[in-house]
């Protein structure tokens, strides 16, 4: 790296407290236009563009102050998350993995949080959390971890990546569910990421192969739940550590493809004001359909923006207060969040169905926007069924069925 590239890096760490993160984001958004092309057509963000998201400081929006980190609140990251959606939907897929991911981090022991950001603390950090996939044996020392992740976005710009893993810690012979971080350059990086949308998320395969991972380096999903008792929680004491991150995270991918659709909603405004039928010769804004299509489009985004805000506002206030989170309230994160998905992508799909023609094309920023929303909203967190059914489950008495929320 550019020396000076670096010594930019190492400055933030004292600077970020009080930085207005969300501006930067928000200057980003014309340099991510710019450069999507060519993150597409890489299918990961080119050096500039890691190089920026390291310089401005935007993913660490929730690392610990003691490492330079801002500490900032929850709807801040929902902000930063939609103003980089509307830039490049790729590196907004990224980026919530890289905050989100930082949080999760200050729940392992403070000896891993020392190693990844006491000399770094510009690190990416991405990682993939679907169980079962991977399996751990319990070694001297730490664990040997094996098995093949799909899905791991921003992997080739990452520094660090998290893996889940089964693995027997103790005498009862019961599998239980740990997080393991690792570097980068000890990850096999596979070549799988073709697809119609996201196409520059660098969502590729990973594989290891009874890889070594210090037991320092790795905590349980309990340690997760956001009940102030992970390892991490003796040195990060404030309210925002002790958020439970699963319920959490529709909100903040649903903000990224949220961004996306803003967008959709804009480029299709800026182009139908100035748009003449070709058939007709007629404006294409005088037309009804065209208005209740654009108006709906619209109130779509802004609704699904109230509802994201809506469940950060109310866990930044519960945790605040000194409170913790039920059953119940982390399904109701979730479903929210994830019925806010459902508004967002019904907003490109109007916005498609009135652009006419001219939507079909490569060239159409509308166009990436169509094929991006649609990929994101395959992700788990913007499954309705999936979401609506546990948070239903609750509703009526039952158990939720989903560890990570579970109490």
């Amino acid at each position: 790296m550019d020396p000076l590239v670096r010594k930019q890096i190492m400055n933030l760490s004292s600077q970020l407290d009080g930085v207005d993160l969300v501006a930067k984001a928000t200057a980003m958004i014309p340099f991510l236009r710019e450069k999507a092309d060519e993150t597409n057509s890489l299918r990961h963000p080119p050096e500039e563009v890691r190089l920026r998201l390291k310089t401005d400081g935007v993913a660490r929006l929730w690392q610990p102050k003691r490492y330079g980190g801002a500490e900032g609140g929850l709807i801040e990251g929902a902000d930063i998350l939609r103003e980089i959606g509307r830039g490049c939907g790729s590196t907004a897929w990224i980026l919530a993995q890289n905050i989100m991911h930082n949080l999760m981090l200050a729940n392992w022991p403070q000896q891993a949080q020392d190693e990844i950001w006491a000399g770094s603390p510009d690190a990416l950090v991405s990682g993939i959390l679907i169980p079962g996939i991977g399996k751990a044996v319990k070694c001297d020392g730490g664990y040997m971890l094996s098995g093949r992740w799909p899905f791991v976005s921003g992997c080739e710009i990452a520094d660090w990546i998290i893996f889940t893993g089964e693995c027997v810690i103790d005498d009862t012979a019961e599998k239980k569910e740990l997080h393991f971080v690792l570097p980068k350059d000890q990850v096999n990086i596979l070549d799988t990421w073709y697809t119609i949308g996201l196409r520059g998320s660098s969502s590729q395969d990973c594989v290891l192969s009874d890889a070594f991972v210090p037991e320092h380096m790795a905590v349980t999903l309990d340690d997760l739940k956001g009940k102030g008792s992970s390892p991490g929680s003796k040195v990060n004491t404030g309210w925002l550590y002790k958020v439970p991150l699963y319920s959490l995270f529709g909100c903040y991918i649903g903000s990224a493809a949220l961004g996306v659709a803003e967008a959709a909603v804009d480029y299709f405004l800026e182009n139908a004001r100035k748009r003449v039928s070709t058939a007709s010769g007629s404006s294409v804004s005088n037309f009804t359909t065209q208005q209740v299509k654009v108006a709906e489009a619209k109130t779509a985004v802004l609704a699904a923006r109230q509802l994201i805000y809506s469940v950060l506002a109310d866990a930044e206030a519960l945790f605040k207060r000194g409170d913790i989170s039920t059953v119940e309230d982390r399904t109701r994160y979730r479903a929210i969040a994830t019925y806010a998905g459902k508004l967002a992508a019904s907003a490109v799909n109007l916005v498609l169905d009135a652009g006419g023609g001219g939507v079909i094309y490569e060239r159409n920023p509308i166009a990436r926007c169509v094929s991006d929303v649609t990929v994101a909203h395959r992700h788990i967190t913007q499954n309705w069924d999936v979401n609506a059914s546990t948070y239903g489950r609750v509703l009526l008495g039952l158990p939720c069925g989903v560890d990570a929320l579970a109490d």
